[in-house]
This record gives C-alpha cells, sequence and structure tokens, in this order.
C-alpha cells in the first residue's frame, strides 16, 4: 500500500485520505513494522475510503471549468443578489453588518470578521436560492455568535429551521462547485 509518512510528536498511529491519497501519521519513534502492522490492520477501511476519495476526485476532475469571463459574472451577479438577502435577513436575524466582500474562495462559502464585515463567494450563484440564503443566515449569526455554539446554532434555527437540510446540501455537492474554479495559473 503506498502512503505519504508525516512523523511528529503525536502518540499514536493515524491514517487520512486527502485527495485520493493516504496520509500515514506516525510517532518520531514508530518503527516501519509497527506502521505496516497498523495499515495491515486498518486494510479493509482504508481500501474503502481510498475508493470513495478517488471517485469524488475523478467526479471534480470532470467538473467543466468557469473561464474568467464567467467568473466575473458570477460574482457581478453575486454583488447583486447577496447583498439583498443581508438586507432581508439582517433584521429577522437581529443584526447590522459592516459591509459585504465578494471572492472566489477555494475553501469557504463565508465568513464574517468581528468588526462584522461580511465576505461571500460567488461561488453561491450556482447552489440553489435556499442554499444561499443559509450561508447568508450564517454568516449574519456570527455577528451576534462569533463561534459555532449550540447557542449560535439555535440563532440559525430561529431564522431557518431547515438549516440543516440547506447545510446538507453545501456538504454533498460544495466540492463540486469548488472545482469549478479555474486553476490558479490562468
Amino acid at each position: 500500500m503506498e502512503y505519504e509518512l508525516i512523523r511528529s510528536a503525536r502518540r499514536t498511529l493515524g491514517a487520512e485520505i486527502k485527495n485520493g491519497r493516504l496520509i500515514v501519521r506516525a510517532p518520531y519513534l514508530a518503527s516501519k513494522r509497527d506502521i505496516e502492522r497498523f495499515l495491515a490492520s486498518q486494510s479493509g477501511r482504508i481500501e474503502k475510503a481510498l475508493a470513495v476519495s478517488r471517485e469524488a476526485e475523478e467526479r471534480k476532475a470532470a467538473v467543466p471549468k468557469l473561464t474568467q469571463a464567467e467568473l466575473r459574472a458570477l460574482a457581478a451577479e453575486a454583488r447583486r443578489i447577496i447583498p439583498e438577502r443581508c438586507a432581508y435577513f439582517a433584521p429577522l436575524v437581529g443584526v447590522r453588518y459592516a459591509r459585504i466582500t465578494i471572492r472566489s474562495q477555494r475553501t469557504r462559502w463565508g465568513s464574517c470578521s468581528a468588526k462584522g464585515s461580511l465576505s461571500f463567494n460567488c461561488l453561491l450563484m450556482k447552489a440553489p436560492p435556499a442554499v444561499l440564503d443559509g450561508v447568508v443566515v450564517h454568516e449574519l449569526c456570527h455577528i451576534r455568535q462569533p463561534n459555532h455554539s449550540a447557542k449560535f446554532y439555535s440563532e440559525v434555527l430561529r431564522v431557518l429551521p431547515d438549516y440543516k437540510e440547506r447545510q446538507k446540501w453545501l456538504r454533498q455537492n460544495g466540492e463540486l462547485l469548488m472545482a469549478m474554479l479555474p486553476d490558479k495559473a490562468e
């Protein structure tokens, strides 16, 4: 079994699958034999996870990339629609926000700064409107609760009782949306 080995000051062996690759994390003093034994004991689980991850990587590779012009058009649409959604939901959440920025991030759908500035990913324009609203409410609630505590989620659910279904869609489809971003070299 092929893998990348990362040694650190940890106490236990661990394995993770990232982008279709197996990464083994091991203590500095773990022997090659200990690592091989660990991998053998976890082989069924690892093979299954690798197969799922490789399938996901293939699906992402098959997604057509947006052109720079399409990305600009998406950002323009987001600059028009997202402020409208924020203006609609802010009174329902009971907050005010400072400003809104639209970006094309590779890892985030939205963020909220300590000063109440909101940032959103333009790829949200490719998601269903209910999913976009879920991200908007999530970020607005961070103005009131800058964490992911139970209190934070009770605020979100007060405004959007079906929030979990909206997040489920994003968990299941978000990677494919992110795969639409052009490669950095373009």
